[in-house]
C-alpha cells in the first residue's frame, strides 16, 4: 500500500477544521474565518485523487547491529545481572514519525536511539498512534516497505481500525484489498468499530458494503485462523502419517509468516515444533527461509532442545541466512537466566561470526552472567573476550566496573584479581579511576592479601599505582578497621611515592586511631614517619592529635607533637596545653611545656601572663605563686605580671575574716 502523504495530511487537516456536528462524539463544527476557502481545497483534494510516490526504504543493514536491552533478558541486577530494558522504544519512534523529515533522518533517528523494528513494537507504535491516523499511516507505510514480515494480521487491523473511525473511506478499501492479498481478513473488532462510524456518518452504502466483505467469511481464511486449525491439529494428535496427510489435505498456502506464527504458538511442545518446522520443509510445501528458521531458533533455545536448536542454527547459516537480534537476544536471555553459561557462551561465538554481531551491551551482560555463576570459569570469560577483541574491539571501563559490581553484589569481591588479570590479557589497560576504586574496595573488605597482589598487578603491568592509589587502599585498610596494614601500607607509599603527597594518607590513620581511643599509638607512628620518612604531617592532624592526647590525659606524647610542631615552623598551638596544665598539670609540666612550645630560651612575656591567669580562674592560687618563683626574674619583676598578682590577691585579702584577737 502506498499513499500520497502530503495529500493524506492535508486531508486529516482539513477533517479536523470541518468536523460535522450530528449527534456523534466524533465530530464537532468549528468556526473558522478561512471555512469556505478549506472546503474549497477540499473539494479540490477529493477530486484529484491520484497518489505520490513515497521515500525509498531504508534498508535493513541500519538496524542490524543493534542489540536493544531487555529483549528476553532478565530484569534485574542484584540477583541476575542483566541488561536493563530501555524505556519506552514506542514512544521514541512515534516521536520520530510525527516530526516531517526525510528517510535518512528517520534512519539517523532510528539508529542514535538504538531502535530494533520487532512485531511487538510495531503494534506499540500503532496502538500510541491510534489518535494520529496520519503519522500511523507513514510508519506503517515505511514499516511495510522496510520490514514487511513485521506486520501481521493484527497490524494491519489495527491500522484498518484507525483508518476507519477517522473517516478516511478510500484508503480503508485500499487497505483491506491489500490485507486480502496477503490472506487476511477484518477482525470483528474492527467490523463493529468502523460499522458504528460508517453509519453515524451517513455512509450507507459503505457499511453494507463493509458487511458483506465480513460476511464472505474472510476472516476464516486469515493466516492467523488458518495457523491456529493447524496448531490445534498438531497438538492435538500424535504425530504420524494420518497427520501429515491432513495437513496436505486443507491445502494450505503456507507462507513464511504463517510457519513462523505456527511455531510461535508451538513453543510450548518444542519437539511438536521441530518435527513440523522439518516436514514442511522436507515436504516440499515451503521453504524455509531466514524468517523461519529464527522462528525455530527461538522455539528451541532452551535446555531441553538443545541439541536441535544447534543443528538448526548451523544449518541456517549453512544456507547464507543469519540470526536475527531478536532471536539471539531472547535465547541469550533464557540460557542465562537457566544457568545455561557455557551454551550462552557458545551462541556469543556463533552470533559473533556472523553479520548481526551482538552489541558491547551484551557483552557486557554475558560477562557479569559468568561472572556471578556458581563457580568463576574463567576460560568461559576468556572466551567471551578473546571472540570480541578478535573482532576489532577493546575492553572498556564500563564494561570492567559493571563486572565488578556483579561481583560485589553477590560478595565475591576476593575474585577481582582474577577477572581483572583476564580482562588485562586481553589488552585492558587500568585506569587511574579502575585502580583507585578496587584498591577501596579490596582493602576496605579486610581482602587485605588480594590487595596487596592487586598493587602488585599493577606495578607489574608498568602502570605503577599513583597517589590516589594508595591514599585508596590506606582508607579501605582504615575502614576495615586493620590500622596495622594502614601502616604498613602508608609506609610502602612513602616508599614508592616520597612524602610530598602522605599528609592526607597520615590524617585518615590518626583519625582511625583516635576513633580507637588509641592517640598514643598514632602519635608513635607520626613520630616513626616524621623522624625516619621526614614526612610533614597536615597542621590539622597536628593539631587535632594534641587535643585528642591531651583529653586521654597523654601530656609527654603531647608534647612531642608540639615539639614536632615546632620544627615543622608551625605556629604554637599553646590553648590546649595551658588549659591543661592549668587545671591538673604540676609546676613541673608547666615548666616543660613552655620549653616545649619554643626553640627560644625564654618564650614571650605574653605565655607567661596567659598561664597566670588560667592559674588564678582554676583557683590554684598558690600555685600560681610557686610558678612565679620558678620564673626568670625579668617575669617577676614585669609590671604587668605584678598588677596581675595584686589584682587577684586583693580580693582574696578582702574577703578574709577579721582577726578577732586583736
Amino acid at each position: 500500500m502506498r499513499y500520497s502523504w502530503r495529500l493524506l495530511r492535508l486531508r486529516s487537516h482539513l477533517r479536523s477544521q470541518l468536523r460535522i456536528s450530528s449527534n456523534s462524539s466524533h465530530f464537532q463544527v468549528l468556526s473558522d474565518p478561512n471555512l469556505q476557502s478549506l472546503r474549497s481545497l477540499s473539494s479540490l483534494l477529493h477530486s484529484n485523487p491520484a497518489h505520490g510516490s513515497v521515500s525509498p526504504p531504508i534498508s535493513d543493514s541500519h538496524f542490524t547491529n543493534f542489540v536493544k536491552p531487555g529483549y528476553g533478558l532478565a530484569r534485574t541486577f542484584s540477583s541476575e545481572p542483566a541488561i536493563e530494558q530501555k524505556e519506552s522504544d514506542h514512544a521514541v519512534v512515534s516521536d520520530i514519525f510525527s516530526k516531517s523529515r526525510d528517510a535518512d533522518e528517520i534512519r539517523k533517528d532510528l539508529e542514535s536511539s538504538s531502535i530494533v523494528v520487532s512485531h511487538d513494537l510495531v503494534l506499540e507504535v500503532l496502538g500510541k498512534l491510534e489518535s494520529n491516523p496520519d503519522v500511523a499511516v507513514r510508519f506503517f507505510d515505511w514499516v511495510s516497505g522496510n520490514y514487511g514480515e513485521k506486520l501481521s494480521s493484527k497490524s494491519y487491523n489495527l491500522m484498518l481500525g484507525m483508518l476507519g473511525v477517522n473517516g478516511f473511506v478510500k484508503e480503508f478499501w485500499d487497505l483491506n484489498c491489500d490485507m486480502k492479498k496477503k490472506g487476511y481478513g477484518i477482525s470483528k473488532g474492527v467490523r463493529d468499530k468502523v460499522l458504528e462510524k460508517f453509519e453515524e456518518d451517513g455512509f450507507g452504502s459503505e457499511a453494507e458494503k463493509l458487511r458483506d466483505v465480513f460476511a464472505s467469511g474472510s476472516i476464516d481464511k486469515s493466516p492467523e485462523k488458518i495457523g491456529s486449525i493447524v496448531c490445534k491439529l498438531i497438538r492435538n494428535k500424535v504425530w504420524g502419517d494420518d497427520v501429515e496427510q491432513q495437513l496436505r489435505d486443507m491445502s494450505v498456502p503456507f507462507s513464511g509468516d504463517m510457519v513462523k506464527m505456527i511455531l510461535e504458538n508451538l513453543c510450548t511442545e518444542p519437539a511438536k515444533a521441530f518435527i513440523f518446522f522439518c516436514w514442511i520443509g522436507e515436504s516440499g510445501m515451503f521453504k524455509h527461509d531466514e524468517q523461519t528458521y529464527n522462528a525455530m531458533a527461538r522455539v528451541l533455545g532452551r535446555e531441553d532442545s538443545i541439541d536441535r536448536f544447534w543443528k538448526v542454527v548451523d544449518e541456517m547459516r549453512s544456507h547464507g541466512y543469519e540470526m536475527e537480534v531478536e532471536t539471539f537476544a531472547k535465547v541469550l536471555g533464557r540460557f542465562c537466566k537457566r544457568r545455561m553459561i557455557e551454551e550462552a557462551v557458545n551462541l556469543y561465538e556463533f552470533a559473533m561470526a556472523g553479520s548481526n554481531k551482538p552489541s558491547v551491551d551484551c557483552l557486557t551482560f554475558l560477562l557479569k552472567k559468568i561472572a556471578v555463576s556458581k563457580h568463576l570459569d574463567l576460560s568461559l570469560f576468556s572466551r567471551t573476550l578473546k571472540v570480541f577483541t578478535e573482532a576489532g574491539n577493546a575492553v572498556t571501563d564500563p564494561m570492567v566496573f559493571a563486572v565488578l559490581k556483579s561481583l560485589s553484589t553477590v560478595g565475591r569481591i576476593g575474585e577481582y584479581n582474577q577477572v581483572l588479570n583476564a580482562m588485562k590479557e586481553y589488552g585492558y589497560v587500568f585506569s587511574d579511576g579502575l585502580k583507585t576504586k578496587v584498591a577501596y574496595q579490596l582493602s576496605s573488605n579486610g581482602k587485605s592479601d588480594e590487595a596487596n597482589d592487586f598493587m602488585d598487578n599493577i606495578e607489574a603491568s608498568g602502570c605503577d599505582p599513583d597517589n590516589k592509589t594508595w591514599v585508596s587502599m590506606v582508607e579501605g585498610h582504615c575502614v576495615a578497621g586493620d590500622l596495622g596494614k594502614a601502616s604498613d601500607c602508608i609506609h610502602k607509599m612513602v616508599e614508592k611515592e616520597g612524602v610530598s603527597s602522605a599528609g592526607y594518607a597520615l590524617d585518615l590513620i590518626v583519625n582511625a586511631y583516635s576513633q580507637k581511643k588509641r592517640e598514643t599509638d598514632a602519635s608513635r607512628l607520626l613520630c616513626d614517619l616524621v623522624d625516619g620518612k621526614q614526612l610533614k604531617p597536615w597542621h590539622s592532624t597536628y593539631k587535632s592529635l594534641i587535643n585528642k592526647l591531651l583529653v586521654r590525659g597523654a601530656f609527654k606524647e603531647a608534647l612531642k607533637m608540639l615539639e614536632s610542631m615546632r620544627n615543622h615552623e608551625f605556629p604554637p598551638f599553646i590553648d590546649p596545653f595551658i588549659a591543661y596544665v592549668s587545671k591538673s598539670g604540676t609546676i613541673d609540666d608547666t615548666i616543660g611545656f613552655l620549653k616545649a612550645m619554643t626553640s627560644k630560651r625564654f618564650p614571650s612575656t605574653s605565655v607567661y601572663l596567659h598561664l597566670f591567669e588560667a592559674f588564678f580562674q582554676a583557683g590554684r592560687h598558690a600555685d600560681a605563686q610557686d610558678f612565679l618563683s620558678k620564673c626568670p626574674s625579668y617575669i617577676r619583676n614585669h609590671a604587668d605580671v605584678l598588677n596581675l598578682f595584686y589584682s587577684m590577691v586583693k580580693p582574696v585579702e578582702a574577703a578574709a575574716p577579721p582577726n578577732l584577737a586583736s
